[in-house]
């Protein structure tokens, strides 16, 4: 018998082109205070990262809040204006992106989050992708998610996310209306940090304050990867993001551990009911890499071989 698909409005869910380009790295001009009062100074956000992915840890490398892949961006001098408003609004995680120039043209990558403040799209490419892009390329995303509703569910909202990857979470239906759904870790809603308060569920992430690094290490979280799905508790992103007892939010990791107070990997939103109609399940393999085989999960392509002639 075929596995029952939730149903979705997925045919009145608006498809828009937007267009970004690389943005460039972040430079600190001084040192940063960490929470502890030490001094630090490291690489940030932007550029092309050639050796972080999804999948990797997003703890213990020697920079701040670092954005694997590609960051992207259609105006970094208008940030919060249009067109970079519409480009970080439309593209959801999940979603196509297509070089548009330069000698990887024609190449296609997937969109994993979002990381607000920056306003930056996170996108995943192959590596030899990587290696052929430039700083002055650009990237058409097929922007198709905002508006996606889950039919049966109306007290679960969803945000940023492409009606196939949510066919892809496997998500399971529970009795008494509720939905179980796979996610690599479970964060308590009070660890939650910088981007608390927001109004815009549809761009930009929240921050998991890891100040308590013995707290942090005795929930597991101290192991979370880029890509990774994750349930926040008692945490209330509907319209807007907000403690609230029984509210469950789903969302994915975005960019690293940070040096600030306050501050930690970050997280888009992707699902989140006030009321507890979702119900999480603790599964290590709960990430996009595995899901979509991008990242660290992506199949490495085979050499060409030549046969010599006799």
């Amino acid at each position: 018998m075929p596995k029952k698909q939730l149903r979705t409005n997925v045919d009145k869910v608006i498809s828009f082109s937007v267009q970004g380009k690389v943005s460039y790295p972040s430079a600190a001009r001084g040192h940063r205070v960490d929470a502890n009062g030490m001094p630090a100074l490291l690489p940030s956000i932007g550029g092309i990262s050639y050796n972080v992915k999804v999948g990797d840890p997003a703890f213990g490398w020697a920079g701040d809040h670092i954005e694997p892949g590609v960051s992207a961006i259609a105006d970094w001098e208008k940030r919060f204006d249009h067109p970079n408003a519409s480009f970080h609004f439309y593209s959801c995680v999940g979603n196509e992106a297509r070089v548009v120039s330069g000698d990887a043209k024609g190449a296609k990558g997937v969109v994993t989050g979002h990381h607000g403040g920056a306003e930056h799209v996170i996108i995943d490419f192959a590596d030899d992708v990587l290696q052929k892009l430039t700083m002055d390329d650009k990237f058409l995303v097929i922007g198709r998610g905002q508006g996606l509703q889950l039919l049966d569910y109306p007290e679960v909202k969803l945000y940023n996310l492409d009606p196939d990857l949510l066919m892809k979470l496997r998500i399971r239906e529970l009795p008494k209306g509720r939905l179980e759904v796979p996610v690599a870790a479970i964060v308590p809603g009070h660890l939650m940090g910088s981007g608390v308060g927001s109004l815009s569920m549809g761009s930009g992430d929240h921050d998991i304050m890891t100040t308590d690094r013995k707290e942090m290490a005795r929930l597991g979280l101290d192991s979370l990867k880029f890509g990774d799905f994750v349930a926040i508790t008692d945490h209330d992103n509907v319209y807007g993001r907000s403690w609230r007892k029984g509210a469950v939010t789903i969302g994915i990791v975005v960019h690293s551990d940070c040096v600030f107070a306050g501050h930690g990997p970050g997280v888009t939103t992707l699902m989140s009911s006030m009321t507890p109609h979702i119900e999480p399940k603790v599964d290590a393999g709960a990430n996009i890499a595995r899901v979509m085989r991008i990242g660290r999960n992506r199949p490495k392509r085979k050499k060409a071989t030549t046969r010599r002639k006799r």
